[in-house]
Formats: C-alpha cells, structure tokens, sequence
C-alpha cells in the first residue's frame, strides 16, 4: 500500500503511525534504534505489506497492467488503491480526510528529528503540494505518478497508468474496495499482536 493507506491502517498512537510512515527506508533490523512504538509502526508496515502482495484481489489488479508496466505494476496499483481511499475517505473515517492530514503533518512538524533524512527532504514538498490530499482527484494521483516516473528517469512510463485507471475505473475501485475491508481487519489483528509481543520482551 502506499503513503495514505498506511497512515490510516496505523491506529491512534501518532508514533506508531509515524513508524508506519517512514518504514520503507528503514532496512533490515535498523528499526530497533527508534523507539519502541515507532518500532511497532515499522513491523506494522512490514506485515500490511507481506499480505497486500500475497492477496489474490491485488494481483487481479497488478495483472491488468503488468504486461506494459512489468515490475511497476505494484508500485502503481498501491497509488490507485490510494487514490480510492482518499476519494472514498468519509466511507472509512467520521474526520475529514483535510483535518485528518493537517494533524498527520503537524505529527511529523512534532517528531521532525526522529525522520530519517530522506522524510525530512521530502516532507517540505509533500506539505506544499498536499499530496496525501490531491490523491483525491484523478489529477492527483496523475501528477504523482508522472512524479515517480520522474524517479525512474522515465523508464517506467507510470505516467501514463492514469490512462489504464479511467479505462477500467470501477474495476479498480470495487477491487480495492474488497481488499480494503480485509486489509482494515487484518491491520487492526496484527497491530494488536505486535503491540503485545513488543510490550512483553
């Protein structure tokens, strides 16, 4: 899942979330020099991630684009799958998904000197250009992705996937709709068994 998903699969503690966040730059065992609820959040990421790529539902997805985008197609499908959550949002959360974000940022602004470098590079454009919020729109999300094709020096031509995403909109979107429900259970599960396991060592 991308950026969206997995702050909203993260919980209440704006730590864990933030672990969360910031877990696909931390690499092998480097997460235990943060502290411990950070450490949660990072296992959390870890574990939404092994089940998101092993669900039939998201492969039914990556498979609609894999012939033109080969390795990328997951990469696409977890912005899509973004880009339905945040259009969606009231359907998931009783906060606006505009406050919602707006404290999300402020918990970063709170926790800057625990962000790797990376996060800390990036956030000041995340926040001028609300991606989190413009994911919404297709717009959004066309803009994002021509932003990792830029990451790929063009190679990937994710750019153009926002074609494939209006041609088979509703397939997309009843897609993550089915897997969402799934991945919200299966998040709220793992959470309280990482929780447990890290508050006994």
């Amino acid at each position: 899942m991308n950026y969206l998903a997995h702050i909203y699969l993260s919980g209440e503690s704006d730590l864990v979330t933030i672990g969360n966040f910031i877990a696909d730059g931390i690499k092998g065992k480097d997460y235990k020099k943060y502290p411990k609820e950070i450490q949660i959040g990072i296992l959390l990421h870890r574990n939404i991630d092994t089940f998101t790529d092993a669900h039939p539902t998201v492969r039914k997805s990556t498979k609609r684009l894999h012939e033109k985008y080969s390795h990328y197609s997951g990469i696409i499908v977890d912005m899509l799958y973004d880009h339905f959550l945040a259009k969606n949002w009231s359907n998931y959360s009783p906060i606006p998904l505009e406050t919602y974000i707006d404290a999300f940022y402020d918990s970063l602004e709170d926790h800057y000197d625990l962000l790797p470098l990376r996060i800390q590079k990036m956030m000041p454009y995340m926040m001028a250009d609300n991606w989190l919020v413009s994911y919404a729109s297709i717009d959004g999300i066309s803009r994002a992705l021509e932003g990792m094709n830029r990451r790929t020096k063009n190679r990937s031509s994710m750019n153009e996937a926002v074609n494939e995403l209006e041609e088979f909109y509703k397939d997309f979107e009843n897609e993550f709709t089915l897997f969402f429900e799934e991945l919200i259970v299966f998040s709220k599960q793992k959470l309280k068994e990482i929780e447990l396991k890290n508050n006994t060592q």
